[in-house]
Parts: structure tokens; sequence; C-alpha cells
């Protein structure tokens, strides 16, 4: 984890709010996550963890607040949404991986397509991640070939190969077999420790607990406690969080 935050934050949330008819899925969240931390949102399904960063990758747009990437307002109906999310890597629970492609055709697509970076130079990044995580052998398969955790992985490999501004990471082990979970869940550690700077929803505390700067504990769509990881998750101050967290002891 990260000991120290400074200057303007990476992405700045203020007063976001998202409604679908009378179900009001966001209520006016306010939420700053600083270069290089580690921010984890939990909460009972349903609380909102989803939505937020589906609004913050402007997969959902907001009713209303102002969503601000590293200075610029992307909640700007005029922003250009595809060059926005070319800064940012999204994981989500499922792996969405090409079946046609290769692992490496697969990691390196973005970079090349939506970035310009030279197949070279790509191909070059992507070996030396995969090699990282233990998949160098898997770079000329096919998804189909591969494990859920080892697909997963690739997903995050493919996110992260950019370099992006934010890493946004949504309950990526939920659709795992538990055996699974670990390998998925000491990359996200080794990138932590790398100082990617990453806002994830999570289930598993014990994960968050040792990873995350920051816990913010959603419900209903409402910030109900956020502060240093061990804290909340230890000592959490208000009511509500002690009943969610309650259902994990």
């Amino acid at each position: 984890m990260n000991d120290a935050h400074t200057g303007e934050p990476i992405l700045s949330l203020r007063g976001v709010r998202r409604s679908y008819g009378d179900r009001h899925v966001l209520q006016g969240i306010d939420l700053d996550v600083s270069a290089h931390e580690v921010v984890a949102l939990i909460g009972a399904s349903g609380s909102g963890k989803s939505t937020l960063l589906r609004t913050v990758n402007l997969l959902e747009p907001i009713d209303d607040g102002v969503i601000v990437l590293a200075g610029d307002d992307i909640s700007d109906p005029r922003v250009d949404a595809d060059r926005v999310r070319s800064r940012i890597g999204a994981v989500f629970q499922h792996y969405n991986l090409f079946p046609h492609l290769s692992v490496l055709d697969n990691v390196t697509l973005a970079a090349r397509l939506v970035h310009r970076m030279p197949r070279t130079e790509a191909e070059r990044r992507a070996t030396e991640l995969l090699a990282a995580i233990g998949l160098e052998g898997f770079a000329g398969s096919f998804p189909d070939r591969l494990s859920g955790g080892q697909q997963q992985r690739v997903a995050i490999v493919r996110a992260v190969l950019t370099e992006p501004e934010l890493l946004l990471l949504d309950e990526i082990t939920s659709a795992l077999d538990p055996e699974l979970v670990g390998e998925v869940l000491a990359l996200v550690r080794s990138l932590a420790e790398r100082g990617t700077t990453i806002l994830m929803a999570t289930h598993e505390m014990a994960f968050a607990r040792d990873v995350a700067d920051r816990v913010v504990f959603l419900d209903h769509g409402l910030i109900v406690e956020s502060g240093p990881s061990a804290e909340v998750l230890s000592a959490p101050r208000e009511q509500r969080t002690r009943e969610f967290l309650a259902r994990f002891l």
C-alpha cells in the first residue's frame, strides 16, 4: 500500500447521481482518488459499486454532478467518450476476451488500434507482462485453452498494457472458482505495489484490507463510511458498516 498521496486527484467525483426511473442508484457521490492510490469500494449487491465504476468509464450517463479525470471534466456531454476510455483501464467480472484471437493478439489489440502502438512494441510489452504472471507459454493459445483465472489475468494485462491513468476493477473474482481467486488477486497486488492507481469494487475483505489504501462503504447509493482500509474494516464507526461487515465474520 502507498503511504502518502499528494497533488490533485487523478479522479474526482462531485455530487454524482444516477437513477433508473424511481430507483436512485447513486445519490450524490463525492469521491477523490489520488495518484498511486488503491481505493476499494465495498457494499452489498445493489449498493451502487458497479454503477459508479461504469459512470467513470462513461458506460453509464450521470443525471447530475461532475466527474473529473486528471483535470478534465469527462462528464461534459461533448466529451469524446472513446478518447476518455483510452486513458482508463477497465476489467469487469467477465473476461470479454475475443475467442478467435490468441492471447497475444487479445492483449495487444487495443494498444495497436486505439493507441497506435507499433506491433513490435506492443508485443514486447505483452510478452514481458505475460512472463511476469507465468503465462508466457500461452501467448499463442486461444482463450478456450485457459482456465478462468488465467483468462482474467490476461484481461488485466490487456487493461494495463498501455499504462492507463486509472485502472477500474469490478468484482473481478466473482465469476471464478475459489481456487482461482488467489492468482488473480496476486496480480492486482503486484500492480498496486508498482504504483498503479486503482479503483476497485470487491467482496474480498481480507484482500481489501491488505492491498487498498482506503475503503469506501456504499449503501443504497450513498457513501456511508470512508477511511484507511484497516480502520474501516477492523473498527468501523458507522452501524450500517458494522452490520455489513458482520456477514464476513
